[in-house]
């Protein structure tokens, strides 16, 4: 599994093992919020042991997080054609706590790549399975 991001067909973020995490952040969502999506995060095992077995986590494998705000996360389809985003919280809001999702893995010994908050970006994902999860909270 490898992914990197860029804007302006500059490159700012890559990583080679670990998690992709887009992150859409609500108008509901608090510290409390980041809190737990960081630990599952950080526990959460789906990487492979050599049984082929869901059985490592990122420090087992020594594996990075690239991740990637996406208010679009937060839409909402069920009416009409265009989806509305007005459950996606204020960037003055979300950003911050994007912010501390990043500062917590790091403090934790995780590397971690971002995305540049708010800019239109390209993202390159190499997914190995595919596994993809949601995690919401």
């Amino acid at each position: 599994m490898s992914a990197r991001v860029e804007v302006e067909k500059q490159v700012v973020g890559e990583i080679e093992r670990g998690f992709v995490a887009f992150v859409g952040v609500t108008g509901e969502d608090t510290e409390a919020n980041v809190a737990k999506v960081g630990q599952k995060i950080l526990g959460l095992r789906i990487f492979d042991d050599p049984d082929g077995k869901f059985n490592f986590s990122l420090k087992d494998v020594s594996g990075s997080v690239l991740l990637i705000s996406n208010f679009t996360l937060c839409g909402d389809a069920r009416k009409g054609n265009r989806p509305s985003f007005t459950a996606a919280a204020r960037p003055e809001v979300a950003n911050p706590l994007f912010e501390s999702l990043a500062t917590l893995l790091s403090s934790q010994g995780i590397p971690v790549q971002k995305g540049v908050f708010g800019a239109d970006m390209r993202v390159f994902v190499e997914n190995d399975g595919p596994v993809t999860m949601i995690l919401d909270f």
